[in-house]
């Protein structure tokens, strides 16, 4: 038995040094370790064996069988790393080529006005927000000091799903009445909340019936008007331009108390008057004020306290100012004529 493995050793070691690649190797593989081949051949012939044979030559196989397949995979290791190699070599890349143009979009003119709205305020320390677009009438409207009877609940045109009871928001004050609550009366708040509105509007060049609005809310203690003015200020700045002024008229909200209308300074004619501003030489973009002591009072917050500013904003009232576009509707097409071009347009 131990001649029978030997001679099949040397003729195995023989037969492989004239291996070169891995077809030959893998063809001698299956004629000798096949089921069939010599190598199994031994481990069936120790059927015929006695006990004590078994334990002497089962072993000396086991080795002999165990060194024949590390030679194998030996060879197969090196073979498959010389073709990788190869490979690698002929389909190798050229990295100092120039590479393929491919075109990519960009922001749209909203998402980049709003984008730019989030960067500025996270600057001050604000947090951005979001909530849901399906609201209840609770806090879209009741808890803004706007109860069912109210007045001004006619002016803004709301799309209910259910009764008077589920609603798509008609601003994004809800996210600032949910934060007040979850503030309950002892926390700071800085945030702003930039997001999707509805309202049953005639869509026209200067209306949609969806819109992005981009609210903002500060509750603390010791806030003023002038801290709104301020925020307003650094605000149009930096959207426009540091040469733009802020300019603040009285005006009525039902959620604050007092109520601004914010304006800026005509950005393309200097106050002399132009088709943007008219002959005003101003522009109103924000309204606002100081949060109304009864929206206080219902989120929790005691108003001889804590006092707050808020503000609202359409950003596409502010991309129609910032790239001159004279209709809103532009802006939710692919007319790249309109929207390719960020650069402000002159105004005559």
């Amino acid at each position: 038995m131990k001649e029978k493995i030997t001679l099949l050793q040397n003729e195995i070691e023989e037969k492989l040094k004239n291996v070169t690649n891995l077809e030959t190797l893998n063809e001698l593989k299956v004629n000798y370790l096949s089921k069939k081949g010599p190598v199994s051949e031994l481990t069936n012939s120790l059927r015929d064996l006695s006990i004590e044979e078994k334990k002497e030559f089962g072993k000396i196989i086991t080795d002999f069988k165990n060194d024949v397949y590390s030679k194998f995979e030996e060879l197969k290791n090196k073979f498959e790393l010389e073709e990788l190699n190869k490979k690698l070599e002929s389909e190798k890349i050229d990295i100092s080529m120039p590479g393929m143009d491919i075109p990519s979009g960009s922001p749209s003119i909203v998402e980049k006005v709003v984008e730019e709205a989030e960067e500025f305020f996270i600057s001050l320390g604000y947090d951005v927000l979001e909530g849901p677009e399906i609201e209840l009438d609770k806090y879209n409207f009741e808890m803004l000091n706007l109860p069912k009877d109210h007045p001004a609940r006619d002016a803004q045109d709301t799309y209910y799903l259910k009764d008077e009871e589920i609603l798509l928001r008609s601003q994004t004050s809800p996210v600032q009445v949910r934060t007040m609550l979850k503030g309950e009366g002892k926390e700071p708040i800085r945030m702003i909340c930039p997001g999707k509105t509805y309202r049953r509007e005639d869509i026209n060049a200067t209306h949609e019936q969806e819109f992005t609005q981009i609210e903002g809310l500060v509750i603390d203690k010791k806030i003023s008007l002038s801290d709104l003015k301020g925020t307003f200020d650094a605000f149009i700045k930096h959207t426009f331009g540091k040469e733009v002024e802020a300019r603040f008229r009285p005006s009525y909200y039902p959620f604050t108390e007092p109520s601004v209308e914010m304006d800026m300074s005509c950005i393309y004619c200097d106050g002399s008057g132009c088709s943007m501003c008219k002959p005003k030489g101003w522009i109103t973009i924000c309204g606002g004020g100081m949060v109304h002591p009864n929206v206080l009072k219902m989120c929790g917050y005691d108003p001889e306290e804590w006092q707050g500013f808020a503000f609202g904003m359409a950003a596409e009232r502010i991309a129609m100012l910032k790239y001159n576009m004279t209709d809103m509707r532009s802006m939710h097409e692919n007319d790249l004529r309109e929207t390719k071009n960020f650069d402000r347009k002159e105004v005559k």
